[in-house]
């Protein structure tokens, strides 16, 4: 009877701390969510990063992984609302986060020309060798 009863009060015991973890994770998501700032100029759905994508209200680390996995399966975004096709973005929820997105397409890298190559020939007709005989 002693160790059925050590356990139901261990078994008490961590029911209230794992629910008081629960409860502290949720409240801080609340929390952090309310007072996230939306970012200063839209984002760009074609190229943002993980992090870059959460900035925008509505935007998780959940939603921002399925928004780059369709990205790279399926290409460029032509529309915002191609983001409806990503289960758990509805109207309503695309309809909030609008404002704070863009589609466009990548900026192409900065390619600088290639060096020239030198020719074989001198610059000047004064550095020519003769002729040999």
């Amino acid at each position: 009877m002693h160790y059925g009863d050590a356990m139901a009060r261990r078994s008490s015991a961590v029911r209230l701390i794992l629910s008081s973890l629960f409860l502290s994770i949720v409240f801080s998501t609340v929390v952090l969510s309310a007072t996230k700032k939306p970012p200063l100029k839209p984002v760009n759905i074609n190229t943002a990063s993980f992090e870059q994508l959460q900035q925008v209200p509505g935007i998780g680390p959940a939603t921002a992984e399925k928004i780059l996995q369709m990205r790279k399966s399926y290409g460029l975004f032509k529309s915002v609302d191609d983001l409806l096709s990503i289960r758990g973005i509805g109207k309503k929820r695309l309809d909030k986060m609008r404002k704070y997105l863009t589609v466009g397409k990548p900026e192409a890298s900065s390619k600088t020309p290639p060096p020239k190559t030198q020719s074989k020939e001198p610059a000047t007709p004064t550095e020519q060798q003769p002729p040999p005989n």
